[in-house]
């Protein structure tokens, strides 16, 4: 017998007990199911044993590493569930999981045979209900790498082949559920009957796997169309599968044949094409009030000086203003759950005297500009002024833009709303996607650490905030854009790595945050880096990195 701790209280087990057995007996959560468990600080699947004394805590599907991990082993069983119903209808077909949509993953069917339908649909939850009822074991081995790449190779999965191609790593592990296999970056749970909350819904040339959320995690929520997301999405995934780049193998490809720096200046111009057209759009419908919204670290600065510039190209005059100018001051900020100013809500900033401004300029006034002084906590009248013009523009960045709130005295018909993210179009491979969030973060992280001083662990440790702010403030909004552009460049991971991963080494083990540096060391691992010396001046990524010509 051995002795384990569990929130302070100490249990007598027998030696070689697994995980999984341990939570079913002593694991107590008030939402969400116990996916995975931390062993003496070490993050385990289920299915490992405790073979010494130990501190035991569990991981929920009601936090983000085990959500991550419920949704993660859903694609598996998805991706079963579809072989053994194509094979059934003596066909085959390619599962793609392409990116996030509404609450769940698009994906999308490459058969000869088979088109996404509502009664093959049907089917396919039909068999995953059955698997997840089956209670099937989620089965993990460990392969040289050579031999894994040569089992996929035997398959066809050239994704994967292309991918293993460049690991360093002299071994890797795949998952198994019956005879079906599969590679996955990240833990999984034991079995499918974890796997009981989740819904299939056809959607343009594909379907969305629908899954619950961290605050809902036993609640599969109803099925929201974003319709404008889903054509950058696609017109990004597309661009990206024309160019071979649509996952790191192929990147990496790319990489390792010198076409690196090529494929830097056609994803350049690329977005440079699309400023350009938002702003003849803009031109055309003489638009005066520009708002542009999006969440942290979207480049949402960098983009509005170079919408400005093509507006110039246009002969019209751009005037920038910040909605962080027109915060309230300190003391009348509102405040958080836990006492913490909440600066990231509509009420931390005056939209009365923003709508009152905008509406004077609007009619030929003039009138005096504020300076927030972030030091102070206090708005600043420093004699600037402005005026505008017959062919003057106003440039309006900001988290709140696309919040009818902000702009609700503002004539309609003078507002174009503009909606930025980093949305990657890369994926690591076919059934293993890369979220935008990670993007973000990764580019949050070096700058803060360039701009602000602030270490890895800082900007990790405050993400969840950030992020509860964006989904609030942002997210609800972003279908109401006239135009949405996508920040992301499919070659970024590979400049931002050599920023990135000194940042996350110097967190320690024994610090909250070192799992999910962990974690994203080793997704960086798949990517070959590459110098940032060929990045234009002007590029987003240079709000990043540094060296911007821009005063970002």
């Amino acid at each position: 017998m051995i002795t384990i701790k569990i929130a302070e209280k100490e249990y007598r087990i027998e030696e070689g007990s697994t995980l999984e057995e341990i939570a079913k007996q002593y694991g107590h959560c008030e939402k969400g199911q116990i996916v995975l468990a931390y062993r003496n600080g070490h993050l385990c699947e289920l299915y490992k044993t405790v073979d010494e004394d130990a501190d035991i805590s569990f991981v929920t599907t009601a936090e983000k590493i085990g959500l991550d991990t419920y949704k993660r082993s859903m694609v598996l069983m998805m991706m079963k569930a579809f072989r053994d119903v194509l094979k059934d209808r003596g066909t085959t077909g390619r599962i793609r999981v392409l990116f996030s949509l509404s609450k769940g993953f698009y994906c999308e069917l490459d058969s000869e045979k088979e088109n996404i339908s509502e009664e093959l649909l049907q089917s396919v939850k039909t068999k995953m209900q059955k698997l997840a009822n089956e209670n099937l074991p989620i089965e993990k081995y460990t392969y040289n790498s050579r031999e894994l790449m040569e089992r996929f190779e035997s398959q066809g999965r050239w994704d994967k082949v292309q991918l293993f191609r460049y690991r360093r790593a002299s071994n890797a592990n795949a998952y198994r559920l019956g005879e079906f296999e599969d590679y996955y970056y990240g833990f999984m749970v034991p079995s499918t009957g974890y796997l009981k909350f989740f819904d299939l819904f056809a959607y343009e040339s594909g379907f969305v796997l629908q899954m619950p959320t961290k605050s809902e995690p036993e609640i599969v929520p109803a099925f929201l169309p974003q319709h404008k997301l889903y054509q950058v999405m696609k017109q990004a995934d597309e661009w990206a599968v024309m160019l071979g780049v649509d996952t790191v193998g192929g990147l990496n490809d790319s990489i390792a044949a010198g076409g690196i720096n090529d494929l830097m200046l056609v994803q350049e111009a690329l977005q440079e094409k699309k400023i350009a057209q938002i702003a003849e759009q803009i031109k055309k419908e003489e638009k005066k009030v520009v708002l542009i919204a999006g969440p942290s670290s979207s480049g949402k600065t960098s983009f509005s000086h170079r919408l400005s510039i093509q507006l110039r190209a246009m002969g019209l005059k751009p005037h920038p203003i910040a909605l962080d100018n027109y915060f309230v001051d300190r003391e009348h900020t509102p405040k958080d759950e836990n006492g913490n100013y909440d600066f990231e809500c509509i009420e931390a900033v005056d939209t009365q005297k923003f709508n009152e401004d905008m509406i004077s300029l609007l009619n030929g006034e003039e009138i005096a500009m504020p300076t927030f002084n972030f030091l102070l906590g206090k708005r600043e009248y420093k004699g600037n002024t402005m005026k505008m013009q017959e062919s003057d523009v106003l440039v309006i960045e900001g988290i709140h833009g696309l919040n009818p709130k902000m702009s609700e005295k503002l004539p309609d018909e003078s507002k174009f709303k503009i909606y930025i993210s980093a949305l990657t179009q890369l994926n690591v491979d076919e059934h293993n996607r890369i979220a935008t969030t990670d993007g973000r973060l990764i580019r949050r992280i070096v700058r803060d650490a360039r701009t602000r001083g602030n270490s890895a662990k800082d900007t990790i440790a405050m993400w969840d905030s950030v992020r509860r702010g964006e989904e609030k403030n942002i997210f609800p909004y972003q279908e109401e854009a006239d135009a949405m552009f996508n920040s992301a460049l499919i070659y970024e991971l590979c400049v931002i790595k050599p920023y990135v991963e000194p940042l996350l080494f110097a967190i320690s083990p024994e610090e909250k945050e070192y799992q999910e540096a962990k974690r994203l060391l080793k997704f960086l691992d798949y990517f070959l880096g590459v110098s940032s010396e060929n990045i234009p001046n002007n590029s987003i990524l240079r709000e990043f990195v540094g060296g911007s010509c821009f005063p970002v």
